[in-house]
């Protein structure tokens, strides 16, 4: 539960500087941090169940761009969490031309969330191999 939470709010982070950073990203003007933790989720469970079928359906494209297409699978994805978001009343909308937003919002979203996760890697890894060692 615990890693579960730190990923929330590690996703919450970083569509939060994308947001922030990206110039033609909009929030809705009541947003806050609880509406961005529900963001986070959606971000979350669309990658989790989304980006495996769409990798999967994309792998040929995949292979002949040698993993450049990723890139667009990511920036697709980022938009549409954005979308799903609205539906809920905690997205996001894209300034025109949106398809070159989404993938600068991708990729700030990718980068902050990398180097969270790298810098709280001990507390995401599971834990239980040194709490036995300490036994």
């Amino acid at each position: 539960m615990k890693r579960f939470l730190i990923r929330l709010v590690i996703n919450a982070v970083a569509l939060y500087a994308a947001i922030y950073i990206v110039p033609g990203i909009q929030q809705p003007s009541g947003a806050n941090w609880v509406s961005l933790l529900w963001l986070a989720l959606i971000f979350g469970l669309v990658n989790a169940i989304l980006r495996p079928i769409a990798t999967l359906f994309s792998l040929p494209l995949i292979i002949l761009t040698l993993g450049i297409f990723t890139l667009v699978l990511n920036t697709l994805l980022f938009a549409f969490t954005g979308w799903l978001g609205n539906q809920f009343g905690v997205g996001f909308t894209l300034a025109e031309p949106w398809f070159i937003t989404a993938f600068l919002g991708s990729l700030v979203t990718t980068l902050i969330s990398m180097l969270l996760s790298f810098l709280l890697r001990d507390e995401l890894k599971n834990r239980r191999y040194n709490r036995e060692q300490r036994n």
